[in-house]
C-alpha cells in the first residue's frame, strides 16, 4: 500500500513529460492516421499527385493573365547554400570541358574541325532548388505507399524515383506570403508556422487553397541570407517552417505540393523530445505522400503578389528525367 503514492507520482510525472514535447510514438501515430497508402491502388508511385486532373490544369492555365514569368529557382553555382551540415551534400561544381581560350589558341579545329565550348556540372540533386521524389524518406523499413525502402539501392530508387513526376509537375500554384502576413520580412529561426497561421494568411490574401494546389510559403529566411551575402546555418540549422500540426492541414487540403524558400520546409529545431529528426517529414512524404519543393527563389514573386494582390499563379516545374532519382534541381517558373 506504501507503494501507491510513489507509483501514482511517477506515472503523473511520465504523464507530465510527455506533454512536453513531441515522442517518436506521436509522430508514427499521425502517420498511420493520415496515410494514404492504398488510396490510389498498391501500384501507385504519385502520391496525392493524383489529386490533380487535366480539368484543373486547363483551369490554372487561365490564372496567365499577364504573361509575366518569374523564376523561382536558386544559382547553380559554388555560392549556394549547402556548408555540409547534413548529408554531406555540396554545392554545384561547374566545370568547363572546352573553351573559348582553347578555340584561339587552334587547338580545337585539328581534333574536331571546329570551334566550340562545353562544360559540365557536378551537384547533389538536392543542392539548390529541387523535389524529392516520393523514395525520399523512409518510415521503418517502408517507404511511400508501403514499398520496402530496400528498392533503393546502389542504382538508386526502383519504386518511387522522380522519373514518374517527369510531366506531372504543372497546375495551380498559390503563393502563402506568411512573413509579410505577420509583419515580419523574415520570420525568426525557430518559428512554427501554425494551421492558424495559414489559414489568416489566405484570408489576407484573398486566396483559397483547393483540391491539387501547388502551395508555397514564403518566410523571408532566403532572402535575408542572400541581402546580407552569407548562408550560415541556411542548411541543415535552424530556420522557420511549418509546424508538425501542419500534417492535419496539408491532408485536409489535399493539396498537391508544398514548398518553401527554405532548406527543409519545417521548423527547426524541430527534434522530438526523444531525438526523431525531421518528424514532419516521417508523415508527410512516406504516408501521405505529397512532394517537396525545398530552397525555393521566391524574391520576385513575392513582390510582385504584394504589389499587385494576386497570389495565384500558373505553375510549371518538371523535375529532370532522372532514372530512379529521389530527387532533382529543377527551376520553376511562375506565371501570372
Amino acid at each position: 500500500m506504501a507503494r501507491k503514492p510513489a507509483a501514482k507520482k511517477a506515472a503523473t510525472k511520465r504523464a507530465a513529460s510527455r506533454k512536453k514535447g513531441l515522442r517518436k510514438a506521436d509522430v508514427l501515430r499521425k502517420g498511420r492516421q493520415l496515410s494514404n497508402w492504398g488510396k490510389w491502388g498498391k501500384n501507385d508511385q504519385l502520391g496525392v499527385l493524383n489529386y490533380i486532373t487535366q480539368e484543373d490544369i486547363v483551369e490554372a492555365a487561365k490564372l496567365i493573365r499577364k504573361g509575366k514569368t518569374f523564376r523561382l529557382g536558386l544559382e547553380l553555382d559554388e555560392n549556394g547554400p549547402q556548408r555540409g551540415l547534413f548529408g554531406g551534400r555540396w554545392n554545384p561544381m561547374h566545370q568547363m570541358l572546352a573553351t573559348g581560350t582553347d578555340a584561339v589558341q587552334g587547338i580545337q579545329e585539328p581534333l574536331v574541325g571546329m570551334r566550340y565550348a562545353d562544360d559540365a556540372i557536378n551537384l547533389p540533386t538536392q543542392a539548390a532548388s529541387q523535389w524529392d521524389a516520393l523514395a525520399h524518406v523512409f518510415v521503418g523499413d517502408k517507404m511511400w505507399n508501403g514499398y520496402s525502402a530496400t528498392l533503393v539501392d546502389a542504382r538508386g530508387a526502383h519504386k518511387n524515383g522522380i522519373e514518374h513526376f517527369a510531366d506531372k509537375m504543372v497546375g495551380r500554384g498559390v503563393l502563402l506570403d506568411v512573413a509579410r502576413h505577420k509583419g515580419k520580412k523574415r520570420l525568426a529561426d525557430g518559428y512554427g508556422i501554425t494551421n492558424r497561421d495559414l489559414n489568416a494568411t489566405a484570408k489576407k490574401q484573398g486566396v483559397e487553397i483547393k483540391r491539387g494546389d501547388f502551395v508555397i510559403i514564403n518566410t523571408g529566411q532566403m532572402a535575408d541570407c542572400l541581402d546580407k551575402g552569407d548562408w550560415g546555418g541556411y542548411a541543415g540549422g535552424d530556420a522557420p517552417g511549418l509546424a508538425f500540426e501542419t500534417c492535419d492541414w496539408i491532408h485536409e487540403k489535399q493539396i498537391a505540393g508544398i514548398c518553401s524558400d527554405t532548406w527543409g520546409i519545417e521548423v527547426r529545431p524541430n527534434a522530438t523530445v526523444d531525438g526523431t529528426n525531421q518528424p514532419w517529414h516521417w508523415v508527410t512524404i512516406p504516408y501521405i505522400g505529397i512532394v517537396h519543393g525545398e530552397i525555393w527563389y521566391l524574391r520576385e514573386l513575392v513582390e510582385d503578389c504584394a504589389k499587385d494582390g494576386v497570389y495565384e499563379f500558373f505553375l510549371c516545374a518538371p523535375p529532370l528525367v532522372i532514372s530512379r532519382g529521389t530527387g532533382s534541381p529543377i527551376n520553376p517558373q511562375a506565371i501570372k
